[in-house]
């Protein structure tokens, strides 16, 4: 038998050069997902920054010579936002809403806008004859991002009207939503105070922040105007790093001259029920 012999420079060079085969190939590859748009999966997994936008409309109709109609909105819109159970959550007052693209909400407010002005049109009829002088009516809705932080969202929805009587009215909602967990934050997430409790804390502070009513020596009176005798812990709260506010519209638990209330609830007074995660979310010691 005959073995050839090789010499070892010869099989080092053949080692180096077929290395270096394979690292070309390695970043021609790299090169070519790079032009395709491949990304790595780092790039993959990495998360949408967080982005808002907002579709507005505000249009006019004249009904008769004695009445014009008004009617606006405005709505956020959220392109980062994908879980549709956290949608629905978010757009809670808007029935029917499916598209949560700005052109799905541009399209379903100008659908809104017209099913109001028939609406007015149609109801109306019968007292348009009564109208001595004239009148602009309207409805104006919006939402507002007031906060985002930890995780926390807070958005205010507004709403206002006028369609006839002695005053125009308007009211609150204020929604707390946990981007973290895709869902509206509920006061269970946040104290484990017993209910009975906490509405004692909702009569004792009523009084701390104005709502436009003061005595004749500027001191607030809000509880004087009050239409309960328990306050209830309203699902309208939010919050800051101070306390916890439980916001009330108009007639919600006084009369219409008191205007919307809001009441602090500290943290301090709170201290010993709030929930482990929420503690740790919003860096309490």
């Amino acid at each position: 038998m005959v073995f050839a012999y090789v010499p070892k420079i010869r099989i080092m060079k053949n080692l180096l050069a077929a290395a270096a085969l394979a690292a070309l190939f390695t970043i021609s590859a790299c090169k070519k997902n790079e032009k395709s748009g491949i990304a790595s999966a780092t790039e993959i997994s990495r998360p949408e920054p967080f982005r808002v936008d907002s579709v507005a409309i505000n249009d006019s109709v004249k009904i008769a010579d004695s009445l014009t109609v008004q009617y606006s909105a405005r709505l956020l819109v959220f392109p980062s936002l994908q879980d549709k159970t956290l949608l629905d959550s978010i757009y809670f007052d808007r029935k029917g809403l499916e598209d949560f693209s700005k052109k799905g909400i541009q399209s379903y407010l100008e659908k809104g806008k017209d099913d109001y002005f028939n609406k007015i049109r149609k109801e109306s009829k019968d007292y348009l004859s009564d109208i001595d002088f004239g009148q602009k009516w309207y409805l104006d809705t919006a939402m507002r991002l007031k906060s985002r932080t930890n995780d926390f969202m807070h958005i205010q929805y507004t709403w206002g009207s006028y369609e006839g009587g002695a005053h125009s009215n308007y009211g609150f909602f204020e929604r707390v939503f946990d981007l973290k967990n895709n869902k509206k934050l509920e006061l269970k997430d946040i104290t484990t105070m017993p209910v009975s409790s906490l509405q004692a804390l909702l009569i004792k502070n009523i009084d701390k922040i104005s709502s436009g009513s003061t005595d004749n020596n500027g001191q607030i009176n809000n509880s004087e105007m009050l239409l309960v005798d328990v306050i209830p812990a309203t699902d309208n709260f939010y919050f800051d790093d101070k306390n916890l506010y439980f916001h009330y519209s108009p007639y919600e638990i006084a009369a219409f001259a008191a205007g919307d209330i809001t009441i602090p609830v500290s943290w301090q007074e709170l201290d010993k029920t709030l929930t482990p995660a929420f503690r740790e979310r919003m860096k309490f010691k």
